[in-house]
């Protein structure tokens, strides 16, 4: 029986797990390997410090896989891409015909000096790309009245490139309809050299951010965050200071493809 193997269980293992379970003749094996059974629909992380429910965003994983493929609850340690096998955390050994490698890109704080380890995280240093931090920054923005925001990308790539800049706009018009935008101040931060990446995109939306008086800080190369001064630094010695400071981190991918060498540094395949 051949056996296909996927290793992760978020939108693209699942996906792809539907799509070739109705693909593949009843022969086929199909597992699925994932840590845990919560699906998240990362989507809504961005609504949550507004308006949307966290419960909505969590389901079982099981419950979008079809009939005829196996989920397995574990970590991976290890992929030997020469003998076509998996090892698990627990020791368990899977062997494969095809194996497809889903796991995602992981949002990573502690990769900036000064924002997971500072003294300032989920207080005044927030993030919206974890559950738990899209959490803790709706509890923020509840009393948040007046002061520097400022929403920054630290580095690319990232999951869902244009997603920080519609926090940008979703924390403006938060404001403008509480009757306090003018006071508070919004910057946009990004190591690239405009508002996106196209020529196209980088006019309309930098156009967007000046009509609703976003203020624009390109090529900023985050060095640090300096929680005693209350800034954002960057390599060429420029300091923002905020008063919220709303980061999204570096990302890379899963442990196991570095250590499998799978793909570069950073974990990329």
């Amino acid at each position: 029986m051949p056996k296909l193997l996927i290793l992760g269980a978020g939108t693209a293992g699942t996906m792809a797990a539907n799509l070739l379970r109705d693909s593949l003749d009843d022969a086929w094996e199909i597992t699925v390997v994932d840590r845990d059974d919560d699906h998240h629909y990362q989507p809504g992380y961005l609504f949550i410090p507004f308006w949307m429910d966290p419960e909505r965003v969590v389901k079982s994983r099981r419950s979008f896989l079809p009939a005829g493929v196996e989920l397995l609850l574990a970590d991976i340690d290890h992929v030997d891409a020469d003998g076509q096998k998996v090892t698990l955390g627990d020791g368990t050994v899977l062997g494969y015909d095809w194996l497809v490698v889903a796991s995602g890109a992981h949002p990573r704080p502690d990769l900036v000096p000064g924002v997971a380890d500072g003294a300032l995280w989920r207080d005044s240093v927030h993030e919206f790309y974890s559950l738990e931090g899209a959490t803790a920054l709706h509890d923020r923005l509840e009393t948040f009245e007046r002061g520097r925001i400022l929403v920054h990308v630290a580095e690319m790539p990232i999951k869902c490139p244009v997603a920080p800049l519609e926090f940008a706009f979703l924390v403006e018009d938060h404001f403008r309809k509480q009757g306090i935008r003018h006071q508070v101040d919004i910057t946009y931060v990004t190591p690239l050299d405009g508002a996106f990446t196209k020529p196209v995109a980088v006019q309309t939306f930098g156009d967007l951010l000046e009509d609703r008086s976003i203020r624009l800080a390109a090529d900023f190369a985050v060095e640090r965050v300096d929680d005693e001064a209350r800034t954002l630094n960057s390599y060429d010695g420029r300091a923002l200071p905020f008063d919220l400071l709303v980061t999204v981190p570096p990302h890379t991918g899963a442990q196991f493809v570095i250590d499998s060498g799978l793909g570069n540094d950073m974990g990329f395949i």
